[in-house]
């Protein structure tokens, strides 16, 4: 039954166009060179330190690897990470 749901949201998001991360509430990394991460429905920060930052999304955890990482600042939808970014790891 699950499977049949899944089957009418994709068709439905495809017929009326509609972006991914709106209808199935993905998260929506914007990277700007290695400096700057904005990050879109995002549930939470689990992690915060200068060498790394774990950040909890719907669908899986994502772990934030560089130097001097901070937070510049963050809301309810969207969060803003500055410093030297290394890696991007995607974690189950």
């Amino acid at each position: 039954m699950k499977k049949r749901a899944t089957l009418w949201k994709d068709s439905v998001v495809k017929a009326f166009e509609l972006p991914a991360d709106l209808a199935y509430g993905s998260v929506l990394l914007s990277v700007t060179g290695r400096n700057e991460i904005l990050i879109e429905n995002y549930k939470g920060i689990l992690e915060y330190r200068d060498d790394h930052i774990r950040v909890q999304t719907k669908d899986c955890r994502i772990l934030f690897v560089g130097k001097r990482l901070q937070i510049e600042y963050y809301t309810n939808e969207e969060m803003k990470i500055k410093g030297f970014l290394e890696q991007i790891i995607y974690e189950n």
